[in-house]
């Protein structure tokens, strides 16, 4: 991006800075010359002008691929030559046509790389200018040039204070400066006659003559040019190259061998650029749709879903009373773990607390049993994994609803009851709660608070609606315990077993439905590292439960539905938007270095715009406070980098079969459910 950048245009590049009419600096005699400028070894100045009855036609700012070979051909048929000061970016985007001028006998100048008034740049500025623009003409044609003009120059008389210096330092460097002594003015397009007008000398003088063969519609320069030379030729006039016109040899060198290599390189790189470019822009595209798309469904759906949730004549059935089995898997988890079981003991429905210890080393299990609260049981088994904990605990559970949380989570006292309230539904087999983030009082925190509203709430009402939930989090969840046995308990086949189980059981034909008040309050990573390490885990593991249930795609039946329209959903959202999302930003850098910086920011503030009125609809539905919207900003900019990356890490990861093992992040037990939200409806 940066190379197609700097190919079409840069910054202050396009327009000629006033450098003023004080002259005072210049030799008289430069300033009275001709329309070519040379310095001695001595850096002494001297100009030149063209023989009499002789004329130099000399073409600006290409090669284009349209208006330069016919330019060539009107020569051709004319039988004489041009001298062709090229700018480097049209050279590397079009070396085939610098090869028909060269084929074609005329001389090629430099015309700098980016058309850039050199007046104002500094000594590294123009090098590279000039180099790179040699590196252009080595690479394309296998030639350099000791020929250039300057962009925006004219006759020598507009030599300045600012620009002398410019023309002395190339000078030194061995170049020749080529002026005019007439400009046909065909950039201003005046009509054909009054081009031939302007290029037309007097009294038998020789003359270098200002043509252009690019910069924008050159129509009328093609059909000025044969007249104009044909009527030249009848006044006795000839036509030459700049530097046969001194008698001077060719300003047209070979390319030596390291010149030819590093041209080629330049050249590959920038066919890479033309190549790649125009489907990066489609990818934008698509990914600009498929954000833009997404934010509008999930506004559709979530203000259905509050609506159809909020009617009075809304429910799922009878109350559901009946007592509860809340399964805890624990490992290491004695920061919070005293925290989760007190939370557990003053729920509001009747439960059983399984508590289940894979194989701590720090202590949990003493502390859940210190605890000593009634209702809860302890059960310890050798360090077997989450989904083996999970399973142990449903073969020891009592009733028939079974919920499931992380050992790192709080309830409120009437989370459980609010959760269960769908099964009064015989269709529900599996509930997703509303999960959390407790420790949102620090910038990661609230970015993660920020995502877990907007994102993962929002998306699970619409979810919820299309009966396709792709996630029941480890957090907060409930399941009949005949949906578990009907896809054979938990599955230890993916990293991500919340996301395993709950496709299994909509696969199994059992609803899936979103509980959003039902609150669960979970402790986020609190660091960069320990949040790469558990979002890379997610996406890694969601990955290998779609490949999983890849088959669902092609089946009948509820496992068909969630195939063809849970599966896609997923995959589009959670796995190719955020691998091409980072276009999104590439693009908005591309714009403001070399477009339009205004422009580009108020796009980007655009989308960000609506970002944010879709979070703050979020942020309504859930009753949470606005205040952390300020965070939103800094989040897109910093935040969505990461999850982004994590992303692509897990996409390298998937391609390579590489292996990821689960990794225990570190907890602080500082989550408890806030007072003021305990019995919010």
């Amino acid at each position: 991006m940066l190379m197609d950048g700097y190919l079409h245009s840069e910054i202050g590049n396009d327009s000629r800075i006033d450098t003023g009419q004080d002259s005072s600096k210049v030799p008289d005699k430069i300033l009275n010359g001709g329309p070519v400028l040379t310095f001695n070894a001595k850096g002494q100045p001297a100009t030149h002008r063209m023989p009499k009855k002789t004329i130099a036609l000399t073409f600006d700012d290409g090669p284009d691929p349209v208006w330069t070979p016919q330019i060539l051909k009107v020569l051709r048929d004319n039988d004489v030559p041009g001298t062709f000061f090229v700018v480097g970016q049209m050279a590397a985007r079009y070396p085939d046509v610098v090869r028909q001028i060269v084929a074609s006998g005329s001389e090629i100048g430099v015309h700098t790389f980016s058309h850039v008034d050199l007046a104002y740049q500094s000594p590294s500025r123009i090098n590279r200018e000039l180099s790179q623009t040699q590196l252009a003409l080595a690479g394309a044609a296998g030639i350099t040039s000791s020929l250039f003009r300057a962009p925006y120059s004219s006759e020598t008389n507009a030599i300045n204070n600012k620009s002398w210096p410019v023309y002395q330092y190339i000078g030194a460097k061995g170049y020749l400066s080529c002026f005019v002594d007439l400009d046909s003015e065909d950039w201003t397009r005046p009509g054909v006659s009054k081009i031939i007008s302007n290029a037309t000398p007097k009294n038998g003088e020789g003359v270098a003559v200002l043509f252009h063969d690019a910069g924008g519609d050159r129509s009328q320069t093609v059909q000025a040019l044969g007249t104009y030379i044909k009527k030249m030729k009848a006044q006795g006039y000839t036509f030459t190259t700049v530097t046969a016109g001194l008698g001077a040899p060719s300003a047209n060198h070979p390319a030596n061998g390291s010149e030819l290599w590093e041209g080629r390189a330049l050249l590959w790189s920038v066919a890479v650029a033309e190549y790649i470019m125009p489907g990066l822009s489609w990818l934008l595209l698509v990914v600009g749709v498929a954000m833009m798309g997404r934010l509008g469904i999930m506004l559709v759906f979530a203000g259905r879903h509050r609506r159809i949730r909020h009617k009075k004549s809304f429910g799922w059935g009878p109350p559901v009373t009946e007592p509860v089995s809340v399964v805890v898997p624990a490992y290491n988890e004695k920061e919070c773990i005293a925290n989760t079981v007190r939370s557990l003991s003053v729920s509001t429905h009747p439960v059983e607390i399984l508590v289940v210890d894979d194989g701590s080393t720090d202590g949990t299990g003493d502390i859940v049993e210190a605890l000593g609260l009634p209702g809860v049981r302890l059960i310890r088994q050798e360090n077997a994994g989450k989904a083996a904990a999970l399973n142990a605990g449903l073969a020891q559970a009592s009733y028939d609803l079974i919920v499931m949380m992380d050992g790192d989570t709080v309830f409120e006292p009437d989370t459980v009851r609010e959760l269960v309230q769908p099964f009064a539904d015989p269709a529900v087999g599996a509930i997703a709660g509303n999960a959390k983030v407790g420790n949102r009082g620090t910038l990661i925190g609230a970015w993660q608070h920020i995502e877990y509203v907007m994102g993962f709430n929002l998306d699970r009402r619409m979810y919820d609606l299309l009966r396709c939930m792709p996630t029941i989090p480890g957090a907060i969840g409930a399941f009949r315990r005949r949906a578990l046995a009907d896809v054979g308990g938990m599955s230890d086949d993916t990293l991500a077993e919340d996301t395993d189980v709950t496709i299994a059981v909509q696969r199994a034909g059992w609803r899936v439905v979103y509980a959003e008040r039902a609150r669960a309050w979970t402790e986020a990573p609190s660091s960069l590292g320990q949040l790469w390490r558990q979002r890379y885990r997610w996406s890694y593991g969601t990955m290998q439960a779609l490949w999983k249930h890849r088959r669902s795609v092609v089946d009948r039946g509820p496992s068909g539905h969630f195939g063809r329209v849970g599966m896609p959903l997923v995959v589009v959202f959670q796995v190719i938007t955020p691998v091409l999302a980072p276009l999104i930003d590439l693009f908005t850098l591309y714009g403001m270095l070399f477009v339009s910086p205004v422009k580009s920011i108020l796009v980007w503030g655009a989308v960000l715009g609506l970002q944010m009125a879709c979070a703050a609809y979020a942020f309504r539905l859930d009753r949470e406070k606005y205040r952390y919207l300020l965070m939103m900003p800094l989040q897109q900019i910093a935040y969505r980098q990461m999850m982004y990356l994590v992303v692509i890490h897990s996409c390298v990861t998937a391609l390579t079969g590489g292996r990821l093992r689960w990794q225990k992040l570190k907890r602080t037990g500082e989550v408890e459910a806030p007072k003021e939200m305990a019995g919010i409806r």
